[in-house]
């Protein structure tokens, strides 16, 4: 039977991360490979404003009354932590590594909408680098299905099992032979602002110091503010604005981007599929490739 949390208040941070420090994890996984290890409900979820506001800047959007098709995951980001410091994940939250993401929008989300905002912990499944698992989430206005999000994170688990790979992750050299191109400069402080909405206190995304201890030589951004940011890109440089209503937005993370820094992002569109990609400014280095198909 999968662990059930059923809950009406987003849980508290700091506690998570505790645990996340603390808690002992077997670091192996040997059960059903079908059965979701465990689920996390959040009942009648409002939108803060002032903090969608912030979201809007730090990510580049422009005022709307439809929410950014990347900010539920916002709204998620502690329900998922809540499922991996829990007794169902098996590995250490510490080293684990967001690899790709997919968001399904069926229709714009609305400031007023009131949610329910559920997450599922998928079995871990043996890859060559480790285990890979996923963690799905899904977002419900009145009971309609209207958002739907894909984590894939990896966990550098040493293991004896054949590896297996997962379909449908983006991935690889898109075509951008006739891309468009533009230069962005990212601060510093990129990460710190972003946590201090997305409550992602990593502390490889804060400041050189605290990256550090943990293996780099300065902050890095936070995936999920990357893909924010292609996603703001697209709807004003590509789309005029208006994003469809219904498309599926799906990335994966290549190399990190190392705070401060000036990265390169390319975009091409061809009939419903518009493909994208971050490098860094000579082009050398991917940080993120992906696609946003019009559904």
């Amino acid at each position: 039977m999968p662990l059930q949390f059923d809950l009406n208040t987003r849980p508290a941070i700091l506690p998570l991360y505790f645990r996340a420090l603390t808690a002992r994890k077997p670091g192996s996984f040997s059960g059903d490979a079908e059965q979701v290890l465990a689920s996390v409900t959040l009942h009648n979820q409002r939108i803060d404003r002032v903090l969608l506001r912030t979201y809007r800047e730090v990510c580049g959007f422009a005022p709307g009354q439809h929410l950014p098709a990347t900010y539920p995951f916002v709204l998620a980001m502690p329900l998922q932590l809540k499922l991996l410091v829990s007794e169902a994940f098996p590995f250490p939250v510490l080293g684990v590594v967001h690899i790709g993401n997919r968001i399904t929008q069926r229709r714009p989300l609305r400031e007023n909408d009131v949610m329910e905002i559920r997450c599922d912990l998928r079995p871990p499944v043996a890859v060559k680098r480790g285990y890979e698992f996923e963690l799905i989430t899904s977002v419900r206005v009145a009971g309609d299905l209207v958002w739907e999000c894909v984590s894939t994170l990896l966990s550098r688990a040493q293991h004896q099992q054949r590896p297996k790979s997962r379909a449908g992750q983006a991935g690889g050299a898109p075509d951008l032979s006739e891309a468009t191109s533009s230069a962005w400069w990212v601060p510093a402080d990129t990460g710190r602002r972003y946590a201090s909405i997305s409550g992602d206190r990593n502390p490889i995304h804060l400041c050189a110091p605290t990256a550090k201890l943990f293996g780099f030589p300065r902050a890095i951004a936070h995936g999920m503010w990357t893909k924010a940011r292609c996603l703001a890109a697209l709807e004003t440089e590509t789309f005029g604005g208006v994003l469809p209503d219904s498309f599926t937005l799906d990335v994966a993370f290549i190399k990190p981007v190392f705070l401060p820094a000036e990265v390169c992002f390319q975009s091409q569109q061809s009939d419903d599929t518009t493909v994208f990609a971050v490098t860094s400014a000579g082009g050398k280095r991917a940080h993120l490739t992906g696609t946003l198909v019009r559904n």
